[in-house]
């Protein structure tokens, strides 16, 4: 029996790819259609968001919503990935590395800013990740990106002769690279960086404290089509005959100026979720529909 559609938060152990979870929850649930927004590197825990049947569809709006990270930025070392997983490619003595120094650093990464991500990130270059080109050798250069580090913030420190870990939070838009986040603040205080520990605790609404273990799939209990739906966009309430029009492909005239958002989520009367929809002109337009039947 196939399981009902919804939103499956997991809590990634260290080890794992994000695949790996995948496949775990499909074993788990009885069904291969699952999929996940976001990919969490192996050596990072924390929260990965897992559409589950036609849910899969709600995927590409929570991919870029915004995260939240814990992190642990070991300065005075730097390695050829940005992470502890990499080979050491430089040391030097991060020992007199002021907190005001730190400070300021820190200050220049926060806001929009450019950020060249790592080279063994998951990011496509003519069609191969830019980790597999990195692994086989090849010379990868990536396009720098705007992205928004709201938070970013000191939040312990550990000093160990040359050594100085900063344990950090950080708030910032989808496609930012919390590796990049420590080599670039290791460069700017001379000294290099990399990041030695990273968990993953929000994505958008959704929380981590509200995730499954990865070894309790078989009794994680999902967050409905519906509810899922407004965790992610504003809740638009139609009528019947609206939802209907929306599930036949028909536009909302002249409600447009009923959404103060680029998209929202329909919801009909018996409060299934009808799809997304998004302004066109005056009118309102579907954008993703869902299954009548799956979007309870």
């Amino acid at each position: 029996m196939r399981p009902a559609p919804g939103i499956l938060l997991v809590d990634k152990p260290g080890g794992p790819t994000s695949h790996d979870v995948v496949a775990r929850a499909r074993r788990a649930l009885g069904t291969r259609k699952i999929g996940h927004a976001g990919t969490l590197d192996p050596m990072a825990t924390g929260l990965l968001v897992l559409g589950v049947e036609a849910a899969t569809r709600l995927l590409t709006f929570v991919v870029g919503q915004d995260k939240t990270y814990r992190a642990t930025i070991r300065l005075g070392v730097a390695t050829d990935t940005d992470d502890a997983d990499g080979q050491v490619t430089g040391r030097i003595d991060a020992g007199g590395v002021s907190p005001d120094a730190v400070t300021s650093a820190i200050a220049h990464l926060r806001g929009d800013i450019s950020q060249i991500p790592s080279r063994v990130s998951a990011i496509k270059v003519d069609g191969r990740r830019a980790y597999d080109l990195a692994r086989a050798g090849e010379d990868v250069e990536l396009a720098a990106r705007e992205v928004t580090v709201s938070r970013f913030d000191v939040i312990a420190e550990r000093r160990e002769g040359d050594i100085l870990d900063l344990d950090v939070v950080v708030d910032c838009s989808s496609g930012t690279y919390i590796r990049a986040l420590a080599r670039d603040l290791g460069a700017a205080l001379g000294v290099g960086g990399h990041l030695t520990a990273l968990r993953r605790t929000r994505v958008g609404s959704f929380d981590v404290a509200d995730a499954s273990a990865l070894d309790d799939l078989d009794a994680a209990r999902m967050m409905p089509v519906a509810a899922a739906a407004c965790a992610v966009l504003p809740r638009l309430e139609v009528t019947a005959d609206q939802a209907r029009d929306l599930r036949h492909g028909k536009r909302l005239h002249g409600l447009a100026a009923t959404i103060d958002a680029p998209r929202a989520a329909a919801i009909a009367p018996d409060g299934t979720f009808v799809g997304v929809v998004r302004p066109r002109g005056d009118d309102l337009r579907s954008e993703m529909n869902m299954p009548e039947e799956a979007g309870a």
